[in-house]
């Protein structure tokens, strides 16, 4: 006769599944990219690859660690303020960090050429063009944010693991992408100038405010949880989010070589005519 599964022992199943699931892919992305790190040593050991880089790609990795494992995952679900915290690690802080790991870059050189020009066709596409423009960076990353915290979607998608999951792709694939756009050391052919990207920045940094107050005082604000927990997660959200974006402000200042002048050549010496002037023959009086 056989037994009906126990749902306890599915919960405590999906439990297990939640954290080897993520840990191993942490550990596998650290993997690969020291794997690739290395090569592009072995092969150009003069040039190498930066050490700095590769703590950049390391970190990013330890704040996904914090944000999708124990005990932070296991009360994101049950806890407004806790769910903001892995936001912020999630979509801003570790972004950043692994965008600074220029993962890029280092698939590009370890790559046979062949298999690189055809990344580089690729990153050269108009399909990659529009993904890569700052305004869909922009609108995936930080325009996302209204209908999620505004509308039902939050609940609805916090109600299944499977949401939860989504949701944490969704943050993390925005905020790489929205990273990569402002300040990543990546090739990117839709990249504006430093300018532009400053104004889409300011944009960002302009919505989280807004955002981060409404939720605050509880205007328009759709999702269920306590009023106390509320109002610390938003307050966490608009400081949190303050560091985040000026340590993102700073990484695309680092980037910022502005263009030498046009040096003014000295004024070119008269050339001295190589033809003897005639002479005067006097006139005979007669």
């Amino acid at each position: 006769m056989e037994h009906a599964p126990h749902p306890a022992q599915d919960h405590v199943a999906g439990g297990v599944l939640a954290v080897l699931v993520p840990a191993l892919a942490l550990f596998l992305c650290a993997g690969g990219y020291l794997y690739l790190a290395r090569r592009a040593r072995r092969r150009n050991p003069v040039r190498g690859w930066s050490r700095w880089r590769t703590a950049a790609f390391t970190a990013g990795l330890a704040l996904l660690a914090v944000a999708l494992l124990p005990p932070t995952a296991a009360h994101a679900h049950t806890d407004f303020r806790v769910h903001m915290t892995q936001h912020l690690l999630v979509g801003m802080y570790a972004p950043l960090a692994l965008i600074l790991g220029a993962p890029l870059t280092l698939l590009l050189r370890v790559l046979p050429a062949a298999y690189g020009r055809r990344l580089s066709d690729l990153l050269h596409s108009r399909p990659a063009r529009t993904f890569t423009h700052p305004a869909t960076a922009w609108l995936l990353s930080t325009g996302s944010l209204v209908p999620l915290y505004f509308t039902p979607l939050y609940d609805v998608l916090t109600a299944h693991p499977s949401g939860h999951w989504l949701l944490h792709a969704h943050f993390l694939l925005a905020g790489c992408l929205f990273a990569h756009v402002v300040a990543g050391p990546d090739p990117a052919p839709a990249r504006p100038g430093v300018r532009a990207r400053l104004v889409w920045l300011g944009a960002a940094i302009a919505v989280h405010s807004v955002v981060s107050q409404m939720m605050y005082g509880g205007l328009w604000f759709d999702v269920h949880a306590p009023a106390a927990e509320v109002r610390t997660a938003a307050e966490i959200m608009y400081y949190g989010g303050d560091i985040a974006e000026l340590l993102l402000a700073a990484a695309l200042v680092s980037t910022w070589r502005p263009a030498p002048r046009a040096r003014l050549a000295p004024p070119r010496p008269a050339r001295r005519s190589l033809t003897r002037p005639s002479a005067t023959w006097p006139t005979s009086g007669a």
